[in-house]
């Protein structure tokens, strides 16, 4: 009796079911899909993926062509590899590919997608963008803070003056800077000193910021394919979680002295960039309250973002030029010619010295920090080029592919800034075959910033000091392979030897 009840209600059940899947198969099977690879089972097209992935993925646009769909596990993935295909993704349709997918890095590593890189589009996220473009970085800001960005620059000068002909790491000397200046920025203090009083060793910060950067941008197997995530396969999400607690820790202290400063002060002037942030967090004007998580979100974002993409470009642009003495004397030449040899470069020189731009904009080039940009996910359902994309698709956008791309660069691989001399190419989001800081709505919101510290390190490394690989190696022998994350520096960190250029007494800053 209950047998033959149930047998209608199960039929039914099962008839709505295979009604569903042919629906869903009927639907999927009038998709005008962009080309690519056939998916296998469970792991889509993640076979096939490196690690390198910008690598992998250029590879593969050599084949499918510069709109390429793939699976990554359970999600849909679209790589747009060309400069039609980066301005419709972060022009043409900016707002529609303006959110970011959910990752355990943004879940784990950023207060639960709190920050700017990995917030979804929203309010939250506006109002974000809004106090970074109006308040953090704003020109006036940044100007007032020149004083920090030039004692920084002495005491690196400094510094290499000390070690020279003596091989040295100069990343570890490029990220001391970066930081330093980064932190007086947003923190008011170094907060990294040796001292016993200090919360973390300049080190011990270095080696979480390599660790986030990294974490940031794995291939994570979980973010794939969600119902493996508790295994953490890789072992990411620990390594995530333990960073995090890391960077918790840190950003604690630094609130906690930053509020009982202010809060002992009648009429307090913010003084720092986190004094920005906390005093944007009581107004009450605010769309969305901005929570304490939030201000270390932020805070975080400042730090990390400030430090790793002008070390990693001047590293990058250093070791092009030991492997081509020539451009580094064309360098000198303009440096000679324009500052002399009796004073440093200044920020305001920058704009007198375009050969020195170019060189920049050639290290961006074939280096881009951020090879595959932050990845994008699509808000709705739409075309791009004629091809269909779903709605929560995940879009990437290959940089390294465009740096490369043959009919807009003679001789792509090779480096060359002379490409650049007399060409109104910038790299501040319009030009789209130059995008080492993307572009549109979630393009780097402090690129100003980093362009700053970027051209004067790079000027004044050039200007006062003559560079040389060390005994016994040719610049043939120069490793010039990268690591992948949410940035690319090298991989074999370079070594090399300064030797002052200019006269003794410049060097006592």
């Amino acid at each position: 009796m209950e047998a033959s009840t149930w047998a209608p209600f199960v039929a039914a059940w099962f008839t709505i079911l295979a009604l569903f899947i042919f629906t869903r198969f009927l639907r999927r099977k009038k998709l005008n899909l962009p080309p690519g690879p056939k998916p296998w089972p469970i792991i889509g097209n993640l076979n096939l993926v490196g690690t390198l992935p910008h690598r992998s993925l250029h590879e593969l646009s050599q084949k499918y062509g510069p709109l390429m769909h793939l699976r990554f596990g359970s999600f849909p993935v679209v790589v747009g590899s060309s400069v039609e295909m980066a301005k419709i993704i972060l022009k043409t349709m900016d707002v529609t590919f303006a959110s970011r997918p959910k990752t355990a890095a943004g879940k784990y590593t950023t207060y639960n997608y709190s920050d700017m890189t990995w917030s979804p589009y929203g309010p939250y996220w506006r109002q974000a963008r809004k106090m970074f473009l109006t308040e953090v970085f704003s020109a006036k800001r940044l100007d007032s803070y020149e004083y920090i960005r030039v004692e920084e620059m002495n005491s690196l000068l400094g510094e290499l003056f000390k070690s020279a002909g003596r091989p040295i790491l100069l990343k570890d000397y490029l990220s001391t800077v970066s930081l330093n200046v980064i932190s007086r920025m947003v923190l008011g203090k170094k907060y990294l000193d040796k001292s016993e009083n200090s919360i973390v060793s300049p080190e011990e910060f270095k080696k979480m910021l390599d660790e986030l950067f990294l974490l940031n941008g794995v291939l994570n197997i979980g973010d794939s394919i969600p119902y493996v995530d508790f295994l953490d396969l890789q072992g990411y999400v620990k390594r995530m979680k333990i960073v995090s607690k890391k960077f918790d820790g840190f950003l604690e202290r630094v609130l906690d002295e930053h509020n009982a400063r202010r809060n002992a002060t009648q009429n307090y002037t913010s003084k720092d960039m986190v004094d920005v942030l906390l005093e944007l967090a009581e107004d009450p004007n605010l769309e969305v309250k901005l929570e304490r998580h939030g201000v270390k979100a932020f805070t975080q974002d400042l730090l990390a973002g400030g430090t790793e993409s002008s070390a990693v470009t001047v590293d990058w642009a250093i070791s092009e030029l030991l492997k081509k003495p020539e451009i580094f004397k064309k360098a000198t030449e303009e440096l000679d010619r324009v500052i002399g040899r009796d004073r440093w470069v200044q920020e305001k020189d920058i704009s007198s010295l375009p050969y020195i731009e170019c060189i920049v904009k050639e290290t961006m080039r074939l280096h881009p920090v951020a090879p595959l940009l932050v990845p994008r996910m699509a808000r709705e359902d739409c075309k791009v080029a004629g091809y269909d994309i779903q709605k929560e698709t995940r879009v990437l956008v290959n940089v390294w592919t465009i740096g490369r791309d043959p009919e807009i660069w003679e001789n792509p691989n090779e480096f060359c800034p002379e490409r650049f001399v007399g060409k109104n190419i910038d790299v501040k989001g319009q030009d789209f075959e130059l995008l080492p800081f993307g572009s549109g709505r979630r393009m780097c919101p402090g690129y100003s910033l980093g362009l700053k510290v970027i051209e004067s390190s790079l000027a004044n490394l050039l200007h006062g000091f003559n560079w040389r690989l060390p005994e016994n190696m040719r610049h043939q022998d120069l490793n010039m392979e990268e690591i992948f994350g949410l940035s690319a520096p090298r991989k074999i960190p370079l070594i090399a030897v300064v030797e002052p250029r200019l006269s003794l007494d410049l060097y006592s800053l």
